[in-house]
């Protein structure tokens, strides 16, 4: 893996300097002042720490860090969210920051890993990106054995009456592998015994979703009963409680249980555990690590996946009213050269200085500003500089700032570690200390149709609604339900239509299919074709390793 360590090549550091950089992790532990008891050694830089999951005290602090609609041109969410977290240590505030764990398809696809860059990310990178402690090999073995065995429970009689046509859980694997999507199951040949089916990959499982809500080991075992797995002859949902084997799936799971503990660049803390897709699920780290993380410092970092339509939406109103906990302040990450992307430049003319575009990629920014002002929680923008930025863009975009009365701090994370956030750092300890009431877009008693409308007005800026047939009648059916909306669509716009970027007057959000997830407590609204398992680009990462 050639380039692996190109990252700190940035840093002058070369690959046999790495390990004499890093620091033991028990190091790492002590400062925290975290007991010899509460956590368990994977050699000298990974650990695992037991779960602390009673309620955070109140003057905990709690900061979420989201961003606009992503481009290709980078955001830099994660890095913000480490190098945050070091320059709150810097100005001696106790802070951790909680994220997801990397998948390995976007490793070896398109994104690469998730661990920041420069100088703010986490390490050891190549344990993190890859296998880590196993946590991820967990949850497709427990995946996976819940599919063993509907199909032995149909090989052996099928007393359940399980309609082979009708069994909607999947098999995963955490690779992203086109080939996959469609699969014949053969159960018994000779008597003709088969469906088709497909795999998902493992960041796109319910199982995934429900480890990642869960606020205790009980509720896991309980929402992993409640999962569907298929439906009758007489079209009556099979759950995983029917097939009795929850507690297997708890034994598979135990030691994944436990958060998993990595240091940055300087030294500090970082909880990685859980990583839920960010359409299909909620997109966050577990519930597990984040109350962890706020039991034990001051200040916790934490991430939602994509812009804030999706992310921070889901962040607020899944994460946040599921586990009773809320934001103090949040950090909309954004850059010039993203705006710039939104008012669209194409990506190989990004270090030409563009006022035209920049001013017409504010309104991508605009509508997530709106969108998180409504939440009620004091926001600061951090813009991740790069050296291509001119004096005139940044003149431009602080006129803009300014001239809307929103907080804002320049950051070079990426250059300076810590150095480049402090001024950022100090901002968020301000607004995290103002009072804030959480406003939820919907109530869980709301109408299925009206949660969804709350949506698309509230957080995409959209007009209208328009279902399809098969998500009319699924909506006639779920119209009453207490559940979560999850909605599933592209990332890259407000809109549906991925290549729709520079939005112009009114637009309709197109919902296609309504998925239950019944152990996640989530109803999956299908706005767009997002696939559930990924497939590779003509020259993935993996042939540049």
């Amino acid at each position: 893996m050639k380039n692996t360590y190109k990252n700190y090549k940035l840093l002058k550091i070369t690959k046999s300097m790495i390990i004499i950089f890093m620091k033991k992790i028990i190091d790492i532990l002590k400062k925290y002042k975290i007991k010899k008891q509460n956590y368990t050694l994977y050699g000298n830089y990974l650990s695992k720490i037991k779960p602390i999951l009673t309620e955070p005290s109140k003057n905990k602090k709690l900061i979420l860090v989201t961003a606009i609609s992503p481009t290709p041109a980078g955001e830099g969410k994660t890095t913000v969210s480490i190098g945050l977290n070091d320059a709150l240590n810097r100005i001696n505030k106790k802070s951790i920051v909680a994220l997801r764990e990397p998948s390995m398809g976007p490793v070896f696809g398109v994104k690469g890993g998730a661990n920041g860059g420069g100088k703010a990310q986490v390490m050891p990178k190549d344990d993190i990106d890859l296998h880590f402690t196993g946590d991820f090999h967990a949850i497709t073995a427990a995946n996976n054995l819940i599919s063993a065995c509907i199909d032995n429970h149909i090989y052996w009689g099928n007393e359940l009456k399980i309609d082979i046509n009708k069994i909607i859980w999947k098999r995963v694997i955490d690779v992203n592998d086109r080939s996959l999507r469609k699969v014949t199951i053969t159960i018994d040949e000779q008597r003709n015994l088969k469906y088709q089916s497909g795999f998902d990959i493992t960041v796109a499982s319910e199982l995934m979703a429900i480890f990642c809500l869960s606020n205790s080991v009980k509720e896991l075992q309980e929402r992993i009963n409640k999962i569907i797995v298929a439906y009758s002859i007489n079209d009556k949902p099979i759950y995983v409680k029917d097939l009795k084997i929850s507690g297997a799936i708890m034994k598979i799971l135990n030691n994944a249980l436990w958060p998993n503990i990595v240091q940055s660049l300087e030294g500090n803390l970082a909880l990685i555990h859980g990583g839920p897709f960010a359409n299909i699920a909620h997109g966050c780290n577990s519930v597990f690590a984040t109350k962890t993380a706020m039991n034990i410092a001051d200040y916790t970092i934490t991430e939602a996946g994509f812009g804030s339509d999706l992310g921070a939406e889901k962040f607020m109103d899944i994460v946040c009213n599921n586990a009773n906990i809320k934001p103090n302040c949040i950090v909309l990450v954004t850059s010039i050269r993203s705006l710039k992307m939104h008012g669209g430049v194409d990506k190989n003319n990004l270090n030409i200085e563009d006022l035209a575009s920049l001013k017409t990629g504010f309104s991508n920014l605009d509508q997530h500003i709106k969108n998180l002002q409504a939440f009620n929680i004091p926001i600061v923008i951090a813009i991740n500089s790069f050296n291509t930025d001119t004096v005139k863009e940044v003149k431009c975009l602080k006129e803009y700032l300014t001239s809307n009365k929103i907080d804002y701090s320049f950051t070079t994370l990426f250059k300076d570690g810590s150095k480049g956030a402090t001024d950022l750092a100090h901002k968020v300890v301000k607004l995290a200390n103002k009072k804030s009431n959480l406003k939820l877009v919907y109530k869980l008693t709301d109408k299925l149709d009206e949660k969804i409308r709350k949506i698309i007005t509230r957080c995409y800026g959209a007009t209208n609604v328009e279902y399809n047939d098969i998500a009319k009648d699924k909506l006639r059916k779920l119209m009453n339900t207490k559940s979560y909306v999850c909605i599933a669509k592209t990332p890259l716009t407000f809109s549906d239509n991925p290549k729709q970027i520079i939005i112009e007057g009114s637009f309709t959000i197109h919902v296609k299919d309504l998925l239950v997830a019944n152990g996640a407590n989530f109803i999956i609204v299908m706005a767009g074709s997002i696939f559930r398992m990924p497939g590779l680009p003509k020259i993935p990462a993996a042939c540049k390793m």
